[in-house]
């Protein structure tokens, strides 16, 4: 049995992933009339954002955790309205609100994973 780390970049990703496969998940529910699931579903989606608030760290980067936090407390406050609502088209508004986010993750983290590795390479 091996044991692996996963860097920061690489469990914002899987929050992602969890976040997205979630959100896709409550609003098929919605659509489909499973009115119950779809709102465990949201639950959890809620959760994964507020960690992802939670983790910001505005020492390092005030601006971009700003934005980020008014990105998520955005999406946090559309999804209890679309739990309140069961309205599937709220939970479509946050992934599209999200996408661009995720897009940009896959593309970076990735990249500074190589650069960190190069780095710790080259020294």
């Amino acid at each position: 049995m091996q044991a692996t780390t996963s860097s920061p970049g690489e469990v914002l990703l899987a929050l992602y992933d969890g976040l997205f496969r979630f959100l896709r998940g409550a609003e098929l529910c919605f659509q489909n009339k499973q009115l119950v699931k779809g709102r465990e579903l949201l639950s959890k989606s809620h959760a994964i954002i507020s960690e992802l608030l939670l983790a910001l760290d505005h020492g390092k980067s005030p601006e971009l955790c700003f934005q980020l936090e008014s990105i998520y407390d955005y999406c946090m406050g559309t999804i209890v309205q679309a739990n309140i609502k069961t309205d599937a088209q709220l939970i479509s508004d946050v992934l599209r609100v999200l996408t661009p986010l995720r897009e940009a993750w896959i593309q970076a983290v990735p990249e500074a994973l190589r650069q960190s590795s190069t780095m710790r390479n080259a020294g």
